[in-house]
């Protein structure tokens, strides 16, 4: 039996880039808010899975309890790339972030007697890396509006 060949179109590619471009925006802006710990795991469900560091969580909870146990962040966004997978319509997205990060209030935030070579408070480069879904359960609610989008897998290493 052969499979079906799904071509890509250049509408595919296009809302691809728009919506990878508005969900990088939204996440780490929401990821470096006050109000992380609610607004995060909206992004994903109980089936999604993240990868931080080698670390495995699960769902919306499992990304709870990381963000609880993580100091405040600011992530400088250095680049992103998407692709979208065929299959689907509008199809999965694939997408690739790259940037620093740095936990904390920076070095100065740090106490007096913090070894200097700490990672805390100084900017570590990561790269990400996101599976983002359709949401069926989510309907776009004005005309032209992107589809809606979940996480459905999530994987971060520091590169440094």
């Amino acid at each position: 039996m052969t499979a079906a060949v799904v071509k890509l179109t250049a509408n595919d590619v296009e809302i691809a880039t728009r919506a990878a471009e508005n969900f990088t925006r939204i996440y780490y802006k929401a990821y470096d808010s006050n109000n992380r710990l609610n607004d995060l795991p909206q992004f994903y469900r109980q089936s999604s899975s993240l990868v931080w560091n080698g670390k495995p969580f699960q769902g919306a909870t499992g990304i709870r309890e990381l963000l609880e146990k993580m100091p405040v962040t600011k992530h400088d966004i250095q680049s992103f790339d998407c692709h979208p997978i065929p299959g689907t319509s509008p199809p999965s997205l694939l997408v690739s972030v790259s940037g620093s990060v740095t936990h904390g209030q920076g070095p100065s935030g740090n106490p007096a007697h913090t070894a200097p070579r700490t990672p805390e408070g100084h900017p570590r480069v990561f790269h990400q890396t996101f599976m983002l879904v359709p949401d069926s359960n989510t309907p776009a609610t004005k005309p032209g509006e992107l589809a809606k989008y979940y996480v459905s897998a999530d994987a971060i290493r520091f590169v440094g």
